[in-house]
């Protein structure tokens, strides 16, 4: 799994310079794509040839844009849905019909909406980055929430509000290159805000670019260390660096030119398709290994009172996401056997459609190969669960979580209420 997650934020790499390029020929159709894909790889080389603080300042940055960008949106799609632009009232208009291509429309959604998902893991890569990761990992974990709540659901549903599915202004509509925000607040009759609202979005864009090199160097550096890759993947520069596999990853952005081709929009769905569908497996491997890691401490009886951060629904919820990420895989499987508009058996709309399963298969059956080790799993008590841990004094430990605590019981209730959500 290890190189199916390097794989599938790699490419997401030339994915999002592929989509900034498409966002900008709201502008400008003439342009070639490729100038566009050229400027924003050097852009993204020149944040993140600095490792990781330069991924640090470039999302921070990114960040603050969008959150601002994100609640005047949601504040402007109020205003508009009440009747205060040119359309009037819209109120539940745009939500008919309810059911659009039926069964076969819901399960065409799902890796989409799984995609768009993606990334929330990246709090575990980033927190080890900071100078008291059992903090920041807590503190982090409560914010992934919020984002998806309110900067995610609640900006989807208010587009739905404004925006019908078939919008011709939105992408992938004949010549069109709109995102639905940009689409929304046009229908609106507002003028200049949607060019304003379109630099946003590609800055958006780049903000995936620049966490998707952090989330595809990380992961190969630890396949080197594991054993897994190459040695010199491990090389690290004296300020910290580990040059070689940014450089890597950075390279794999090059595939961004075949965008510029005239078929950049089929382009953009098979990377699509292979990084859509690689976050399900990820997500179901991750959700496995809660349930595993947790027995294996159970059976060699390490205590999980001394782990940093418990989430909420513990191995039930990991259950519950296994279940679901199956649910995807099987309507996903159905979705590439019988395509919306499409003959079905297609041998190009499956594999457009379901192309990560079979890269998975063979990534798998190479691992076995590497380490000639054909047992299916790895028993509970032989489970490596100590490596890589930092060995801190349990009592002293104790202590502080005791103080911290009492401290805690001190502040006021509005202080706890807050802390205890954000």
């Amino acid at each position: 799994m290890g190189w199916n997650y390097f794989l599938q934020w790699i490419v997401t790499i030339p994915f999002s310079l592929v989509s900034a390029a498409m966002t900008i020929e709201y502008w400008n159709k003439d342009i070639n794509s490729a100038v566009w894909v050229s400027i924003f790889f050097v852009v993204i080389c020149a944040i993140n040839i600095f490792g990781v603080k330069g991924y640090g300042y470039g999302e921070s940055m990114f960040s603050v844009i969008k959150v601002i960008a994100i609640i005047g949106f949601c504040i402007l799609a109020v205003i508009l849905i009440a009747g205060g632009g040119n359309q009037g009232y819209i109120g539940g208009a745009n939500w008919h019909p309810p059911f659009v291509n039926g069964f076969k429309g819901t399960c065409n959604t799902l890796v989409n909406a799984g995609f768009s998902f993606a990334g929330t893991e990246l709090v575990a890569l980033a927190a080890a980055e900071s100078p008291n990761p059992r903090r920041a990992m807590k503190k982090a974990i409560k914010q992934v929430f919020w984002r998806i709540a309110i900067f995610y659901l609640l900006t989807i549903i208010l587009l739905c509000f404004l925006v019908r599915y078939d919008d011709p202004n939105l992408i992938g509509n004949s010549s069109s290159s709109a995102s639905p925000f940009v689409v929304a607040i046009s229908n609106g009759g507002i003028k200049v805000l949607p060019s304003i609202f379109n630099v946003v979005i590609l800055l958006a864009v780049l903000s995936v670019a620049n966490a998707s090199v952090f989330a595809s160097y990380k992961p190969l550096v630890a396949l080197g260390e594991c054993g897994y890759g190459p040695k010199f993947l491990t090389y690290v520069d004296k300020k910290g660096r580990p040059m070689i596999s940014i450089l890597i990853c950075l390279a794999f952005g090059l595939i961004g030119f075949i965008g510029a081709s005239k078929n950049q929009e089929t382009v953009f769905i098979w990377l699509l398709s292979l990084s859509g569908l690689a976050c399900i497996f990820i997500w179901f491997s991750i959700s496995l290994a809660q349930v595993r890691v947790n027995y294996a401490c159970k059976v060699q009886g390490i205590s999980r009172d001394n782990m940093p951060f418990k989430s909420f629904g513990g191995d039930y919820g990991a259950y519950f996401c296994m279940f679901l990420n199956v649910l995807i895989l099987l309507a996903q499987f159905y979705i590439a056997l019988y395509p919306i508009g499409a003959e079905p058996l297609q041998v190009s709309t499956f594999f457009q459609a379901y192309l990560a399963a079979p890269i998975v298969l063979v990534m798998y059956i190479g691992h076995k190969i590497w380490t000639r080790n054909w047992s299916l799993y790895i028993k509970a008590e032989d489970m490596d669960v100590t490596t890589g841990r930092v060995v801190v004094d349990t009592e002293l430990l104790a202590q502080e979580e005791f103080e911290a605590a009492e401290a805690w019981k001190a502040k006021p209730l509005y202080h706890r209420i807050f802390h205890t959500w954000c």
